[in-house]
């Protein structure tokens, strides 16, 4: 369960509520420029970009859930399950494990354009990073200043979608999402007028009656309608300041409270962090679920340039401005 979204006013901003049931030691990390990563299939790579977002670190290897380079290139995985497929090596194809993907893709691409001529080659393959850790069924949202893009890779093969929407939740596949808002085209943030029946007066009798019908259950359909329809209505001055605060608004709309669902296992999902990066500076934002204060980690030439991994633990205590 996770929502990813991305916004534009002087600068570019991407980012997600990452919804589980559990945490995964996760912290921010930048990658520097020329970080080796050995891939699964016998292969390897260098960065030529640094990378800044959120993963868990193994033996210094970066799991990323989320991350935005140097150029501005963002991508994020969701949990896509039943539906991601992942198969065997193929010659002739990039093969990659899931977890592989947002390194790669970051460490290698500067723009959306240049990464599309690459996608179709692309083949997930099912090797676990650790035979203790498990694949999580994924699909990805990647997005630069100019473009967004959504891949999915199903049995009957990898697809890639523009997303104009700038928006991903989880099942059912992406074209559903697309279909489905249609359902929720009489929408407006505006005053409505009668269109009940002109035999009878009708007339609001508060604010926000044009959006009746929003869906506000948790599910992946209706934070996807949402998120759209917060985000796409949304109005902000441009300053960092406000910016990063209506994206964590937007966000917050679509947030899991503890309690609010249950899983199968009898375990709450919440949204463990959120996060808000702006790519056109290379700044990570976030906030987690024990402490609102939003908390800023920046890439700088020192940690771009440095021969190992930065690694930023969390702020996880409620910090309170106590006034009196």
């Amino acid at each position: 369960m996770c929502t990813c979204i991305n916004l534009k006013t002087k600068d570019f901003y991407f980012g997600r509520n990452l919804d589980l049931e559990h945490r995964f030691r996760e912290k921010v990390v930048i990658t520097p420029r020329n970080y080796e990563f050995k891939l699964k299939s016998n292969g390897k790579f260098k960065t030529k970009y640094a990378i800044i977002g959120m993963a868990t670190v193994i033996n210094n290897y970066p799991l990323y859930a989320e991350a935005c380079n140097e150029k501005g290139l963002s991508i994020a995985g969701l949990y896509f399950p039943g539906n991601a497929f992942y198969g065997k090596e193929q010659e002739g194809k990039i093969n990659l494990a899931p977890f592989e993907l947002i390194s790669w893709v970051l460490g290698n691409f500067s723009n959306v354009e240049g990464l599309k001529k690459k996608i179709k080659n692309i083949n997930f393959v099912n090797i676990c990073f650790t035979e203790n850790i498990p694949l999580a069924d994924l699909h990805w949202m990647i997005c630069d200043k100019d473009e967004c893009i959504v891949i999915e890779q199903m049995k009957d093969g990898i697809k890639i979608y523009n997303n104009t929407i700038g928006v991903l939740t989880n099942n059912p596949p992406f074209p559903y999402h697309l279909t489905n808002i249609n359902n929720y085209i009489n929408l407006t943030p505006g005053i409505v007028n009668n269109k009940f029946s002109d035999k009878i007066l009708l007339k609001p009798y508060g604010q926000g009656m044009g959006a009746i019908g929003l869906p506000g259950d948790n599910s992946p359909t209706s934070r996807f309608v949402r998120a759209s329809f917060n985000k796409l209505n949304s109005v902000s001055d441009n300053d960092e300041e406000s910016s990063v605060s209506q994206f964590f608004h937007i966000l917050d709309s679509v947030s899991m409270i503890k309690g609010s669902t249950i899983t199968e296992e009898q375990k709450y999902d919440i949204t463990t962090y959120s996060c808000c990066i702006n790519t056109t500076k290379g700044i990570y934002y976030y906030k987690t679920y024990n402490n609102n204060q939003i908390t800023a980690v920046k890439m700088n030439d020192k940690n771009m340039n440095s021969k190992e991994l930065n690694i930023f633990e969390l702020i996880e205590k409620q910090q309170i401005n106590y006034v009196n």
